[in-house]
């Protein structure tokens, strides 16, 4: 039997698309994950007051952070930190706020994020990559203007305590940057990644399903019967039409009881005898 070569692109096409399926799966169980240690980073960034540090050549001793600005006493002994989510006028300058709203931005929408992938559940999976993906692009942003806008505050007079006086804006002066800033900088590049990662994974799925293979909003499944599918499906016409030739032996012909595709029958044998037909009758053969 001939198979249609429409059905066997199909199968193959399905098989492709199952072996893909499965590898899409770890890739995006792997993403999930590397999405929760992403939002463990961000929060820890927006915690921790360590973005900006004194050094050895510093003129004095603190550090600071998004919205905390920690500064030892007089006596030496206790560092005092000083700011709180809770009363922005508290925040040391206005870039230090507007890089607490915009990191702060990025922490819920990476938070909404791992919350809609209880979506995985209920919509498409190619539905739920779109919405992460575009939620991961917005959190990658609000973190690129949150890391860019901190060090326009490095001019005032509370950094410069600590800095010296050539600290100004996008010049820390005597002070270094410190692990919380860098880890920022970190987290932009991996947010990235993770939005360009769903996507694909979002993108991949839907050009993998060829056009011919879904008919009538149903999607032939690639077993290797496909095309025994196909043949029931005809019509029974084609089946009473298909006309059986038929062979007609001529009188005094010799006729073996073998078909002509096996093997030979040896004319030599004993036991043959050609008078077993008769010369005036005729032998039909079906093939």
């Amino acid at each position: 039997m001939t198979v249609d070569p429409k059905y066997e692109y199909a199968s193959e096409s399905s098989l492709q698309h199952a072996n893909y399926m499965k590898n899409s799966k770890a890739i995006g169980v792997l993403w999930g994950v590397f999405t929760i240690c992403f939002a463990i980073i961000v929060v820890v960034v927006f915690i921790q007051p360590h973005w900006l540090g004194d050094t050895q050549e510093s003129r004095g001793t603190g550090h600071f952070g998004l919205w905390q600005a920690c500064r030892m006493v007089q006596d030496g002994q206790d560092v005092i930190c000083e700011g709180k989510l809770t009363d922005f006028n508290s925040i040391p300058t206005p870039a230090f706020r507007a890089a607490t709203v915009f990191i702060g931005l990025s922490v819920v929408i990476i938070l909404l994020c791992i919350c809609c992938m209880v979506l995985f559940f209920v919509f498409h999976s190619s539905t739920v990559f779109h919405i992460c993906g575009w939620m991961q692009v917005f959190c990658a942003t609000c973190m690129v203007i949150g890391v860019l806008t901190f060090p326009a505050g490095w001019d005032s007079e509370i950094v410069r305590e600590v800095c010296g006086p050539q600290a100004d804006d996008y010049n820390p002066g005597q002070c270094g940057v410190r692990w919380a800033y860098i880890l920022a900088i970190i987290g932009v590049c991996d947010c990235g990644v993770l939005a360009a990662l769903a996507f694909v994974l979002g993108t991949r799925y839907v050009k993998l399903l060829p056009e011919h293979y879904i008919t009538s909003g149903s999607l032939y499944k690639g077993e290797v019967n496909s095309a025994f599918i196909a043949d029931n499906q005809s019509t029974p016409s084609r089946k009473s039409t298909n006309i059986q030739p038929v062979m007609v032996v001529p009188p005094g012909v010799e006729s073996d009881h073998y078909s002509e595709y096996s093997h030979h029958t040896l004319r030599s044998n004993k036991g043959f005898r050609q008078d077993t037909f008769s010369n005036n009758s005729v032998a039909n053969f079906q093939l």
